[in-house]
């Protein structure tokens, strides 16, 4: 079978880097893919929204299953465009990804079906909104609508960072378009956990639970990241588990049916432990990043049988097998990120891992030029470590980080506490 992965991130190298193993797979290409993931893949330079030039590659290399790493391409509609013409896709449509792509869309979702989450007002005028919130109850959590790589987020206990947060995603449109609307929430205190399930057939599997860790400093401080790290598995309580999965993606499954929304592939759930249960955060409709690191380690099974049964709308006949143990993942970010993250710093370390089988390093923002690899991006690195506990798996993922040395490396310190 040949397979093609769309993305070039951490979390389309730990995909390849799994699916590489199926026996099932014949040949792997990615698109655009990177300087790591080519040395698993065959790589081109095609652009994520050349659909084109990623259609006319599918029929050169008879690609049998594109698998959609990051939310953009699936917005933009490339299920639809090469479900179109005849390729099998693992992602959803792009109604189905406005669930991730519009946060109004996603709230009102779940509203109409009854899925437990945060009350909420929308805002599509600024002084509208300036004038309303004064006069909500803080803290409050504002959130720009559309996609924002994951710092469209701002918690905010006083009202003057609920009036920044407007100036900055509405009045000086750091988001761009996708603050133009934004979405003032509840703010819900509790646990969080992520929450990832394959979609497909009118049913769902879920995956090992897992935490990620948003802010970019110690003690969740500092500005909201994509994602500083993720530990897998987070043990739920089986009131709590039942919960998730009758109120919320059984719910789901029923929802996408009702609104006829075509769906295949990976629903996030982003999760709130509350005292009243659990609650729905945020949806994403693809693996999550940094969880992915975390949580694909642990996964017995091939992968790709997994991602065909729910193509082919049988996930329902699917068991998954995890290994014994954890697995924690941090990641190492260049100086500067999240607002300018520095690029082109040399990396040194990372032979020393090159054939270890219990600690795996994960690009996510490297390239490799004359031998050399350098930073280049926000997210630089993902080191995931396997132990027989959190607290082990901590011990080696730190461990190795030490050992792994760039110019402004930064990495919380406290991933699993």
């Amino acid at each position: 079978m040949n397979v093609l992965i769309l993305g070039s991130g951490g979390r389309e190298h730990v995909l390849c880097w799994k699916i590489k193993q199926s026996p099932l797979l014949t040949k792997l290409y990615a698109l655009p893919g990177s300087s790591a993931i080519s040395e698993i893949a065959d790589c081109l330079d095609i652009a994520l929204d050349d659909f084109e030039g990623i259609f006319t590659f599918c029929e050169q290399k008879k690609i049998d299953i594109v698998i959609v790493g990051p939310e953009a391409p699936l917005a933009s509609g490339i299920q639809d465009f090469l479900a179109a013409k005849g390729i099998k896709v693992f992602g959803p449509s792009a109604e189905g990804a406005k669930l991730e792509s519009s946060k109004e869309f996603a709230k009102e979702f779940m509203r109409k079906n009854e899925i437990p989450t945060a009350d909420f007002k929308v805002f599509t005028d600024y002084e509208k909104a300036r004038a309303e919130i004064k006069n909500m109850k803080h803290p409050l959590v504002i959130k720009a609508d559309g996609l924002c790589a994951g710092k469209g987020v701002r918690i905010c206990f006083e009202e003057r960072e609920s009036l920044s947060a407007l100036s900055d995603f509405m009045e000086k449109k750091i988001f761009g378009g996708s603050g133009t609307k934004i979405i003032a929430e509840e703010f819900l205190i509790g646990k969080e956990a992520s929450i990832m399930a394959f979609v497909g057939g009118n049913d769902f599997l879920i995956l090992p639970v897992s935490r990620d860790h948003k802010r970019l400093l110690d003690n969740n401080e500092g500005p909201n990241t994509g994602g500083m790290g993720a530990v897998c598995p987070v043990n739920l309580d089986d009131d709590i588990a039942g919960a998730v999965k009758k109120q919320i993606l059984k719910r789901f499954i029923d929802g996408l049916k009702r609104e006829n929304i075509s769906y295949c592939g990976i629903i996030y759930v982003g999760l709130m432990i509350a005292k009243s249960g659990p609650k729905v955060l945020e949806f994403n409709v693809r693996f999550g990043d940094p969880e992915a690191q975390a949580v694909i380690p642990l996964i017995n099974e091939d992968l790709l049988e997994i991602i065909i049964a729910a193509v082919e709308g049988k996930i329902a006949e699917k068991k998954l097998s995890i290994k014994t143990g954890a697995c924690v993942s941090i990641v190492l970010s260049s100086g500067g990120y999240p607002e300018n993250p520095e690029k082109g710093k040399e990396i040194k370390g990372l032979e020393n891992f090159a054939n270890s089988q219990e600690i795996m390093i994960f690009h996510s923002g490297t390239k490799k030029d004359s031998g050399k690899w350098l930073t280049n991006g926000g997210r630089v690195l993902n080191i995931a470590a396997i132990a027989p506990n959190i607290e082990e798996a901590r011990e080696k993922v730190y461990f190795s980080a030490s050992h792994i040395l760039f110019d402004g490396v930064h990495y919380r310190k406290d991933i699993g506490l």
